[in-house]
């Protein structure tokens, strides 16, 4: 690579967001990043949906925005991408058209069917893909498109759809249709990847109606998968990677044991499990971790679908407060939360528990009872949460966690952090960069470039604060009052 690259851009396609950031490799660090919104659409209370056109739009804004920014084109190295899992777009093979919305992880569209489905099939698609039976996977998602989206139905007869999550439609798009590649780790959230022979499995493409030709070339996180053209410059497309194994990457957890707790829209834990995948038998999620070098690394994988939103949804719905970052000196202004807690079961539970039936409850209120002791609880559910995720993985691993690495928009919340760890027992380690997720993305986009090795990402990472437990036996007891809560909302 010549002297003359001293930039990567990377793209991190997020939920509610998407970003294009700037990596200065020379300084080692994010120099600039813009943001764009993803509207969410909710036909019904249970469908969550985004328009796919506005997905592209908005990223390629974001993207366009960095480019310009940069001294020259010429100096940028590559494009790394990183998006949110399990999110299905249906496209039209010749134009590039989307076919129906992009359908979220969230949705819980196919919930009864999927109930439905584990009860002939559930041990073997779990063996298979070490994924639980529900609905935040793909490949229920793009069943319902084919059984009730017609013009889907009559072009997939014909070869003209293709299917993918959303790495897929932005390097299609990017590359003009030249490429339709997903990477390991997008492709093994799907429900159709079998982790023994890292391919699309076809007992499972059976079970749930889906041509293999209408799915994407799976390739490696480092791998370059084409060019995105710009003011007459050809630059690589290189390092896909799901957006929770990016923060992983990010966050150098490539040591067997060393895990993640990403807090986003979600709350997302990721545990290293090496070279050789074990499949779960408590409600983890078995899942590729990455793929660099030519070689795959899996990962346990404990999926809360709502960490950030609850926050969202007390600013928004309940009108708590008008930013999120007042959440912290609401949450403080009280001693504790006064024996109340928050479940935020919106859209089912999601790990260890696995309940779509689950819904949202707040219990413990009294006359005493604040916004104050609300809005702590629906932080404190983010820890409480991490602590299922936590046994859990100690438990099916043998092994005792030393340390959680944390990352996302809720680690900047001291009061949140100091919780995390004194609910752990164990240190909390906060970097300094919290993007780590855009940080994963730069990063495999380097190693498959040349620019620098595995090695140097864990270098790379600087941390800005460790947060030590109390160690006062109290919060057992508030950790307690949480598995209650948990037991009420499954009801």
């Amino acid at each position: 690579m010549e002297k003359s690259k001293r930039y990567i851009v990377a793209i991190d396609e997020g939920t509610t967001s998407t970003r294009a950031v700037l990596y200065d490799l020379e300084k080692g660090e994010i120099i600039l990043q813009k943001s764009s919104p993803i509207k969410q659409i909710y036909p019904t209370p249970s469908f969550v949906e985004e328009n796919a056109n506005e997905i592209y739009a908005e990223t390629l804004s974001s993207l366009v925005e960095i480019l310009e920014s940069a001294e020259n084109l010429e100096s940028i190295a590559g494009i790394g991408i990183t998006n949110q899992r399990e999110t299905v777009i249906a496209w039209d093979r010749k134009t590039g058209k989307p076919l129906y919305n992009a359908i979220v992880w969230q949705c819980r569209r196919t919930a009864e069917y999927m109930q439905e489905l584990s009860k002939d099939y559930g041990d073997i698609i779990h063996q298979k893909t070490g994924l639980v039976m529900d609905a935040y996977f793909s490949a229920s998602k793009i069943k319902w498109l084919i059984d009730n989206v017609p013009e889907i139905n009559q072009k997939l007869k014909k070869d003209e759809v293709c299917f993918g999550t959303v790495d897929s439609f932005l390097v299609y798009k990017l590359t003009g249709g030249k490429s339709f590649v997903t990477d390991l780790t997008n492709a093994s959230r799907t429900m159709l990847l079998n982790l023994d022979t890292l391919d699309y499995d076809q007992d499972l493409l059976g079970i749930f109606g889906i041509p293999k030709t209408s799915l994407p070339k799976i390739v490696a996180c480092d791998e370059k998968v084409g060019y995105f053209e710009y003011s007459g410059v050809k630059i690589p497309l290189c390092g896909i990677v799901g957006d929770q194994q990016s923060a992983m990457v990010g966050q150098g957890c490539f040591e067997v044991g060393t895990s993640k707790v990403t807090y986003g829209t979600g709350l997302f834990m990721l545990y290293n499990l090496g070279y050789k995948p074990i499949i779960s038998k408590n409600g983890l999620v078995t899942t590729v971790a990455y793929k660099i070098n030519g070689k795959t690394a899996y990962a346990f994988e404990g999926s809360v679908f709502n960490a950030g939103s609850t926050v969202q949804w007390l600013r928004d719905n309940l009108g708590f407060f008008k930013s999120s970052k007042d959440s912290e000196a609401l949450a403080t202004s009280v001693e504790d939360n006064g024996g109340v807690y928050l479940v935020p079961a919106f859209t089912g539970l999601g790990a260890p528990v696995w309940n779509s039936e689950a819904r949202g409850l707040i219990s413990g209120l009294t006359r005493g009872a604040t916004k104050a002791h609300i809005t702590r609880a629906g932080l404190e559910a983010m820890a409480y949460s991490t602590k299922d995720l936590t046994l859990v993985m100690e438990e099916e691993s043998g092994e005792k966690m030393t340390e959680l690495r944390c990352d996302g928009g809720a680690s900047a919340n001291d009061f949140l952090m100091q919780f995390q760890s004194s609910v752990l027992g164990i240190p909390v380690n906060r970097p300094i960069e919290r993007e780590s997720t855009a940080l994963g993305a730069v990063y495999l986009c380097g190693v498959g470039l040349g620019l620098f090795s595995v090695d140097e990402i864990s270098k790379r990472r600087k941390t800005q604060k460790i947060f030590v437990p109390s160690g006062d036996e109290k919060y057992k007891k508030y950790y307690e009052g949480w598995l209650k809560a948990v037991q009420r909302s499954v009801l």
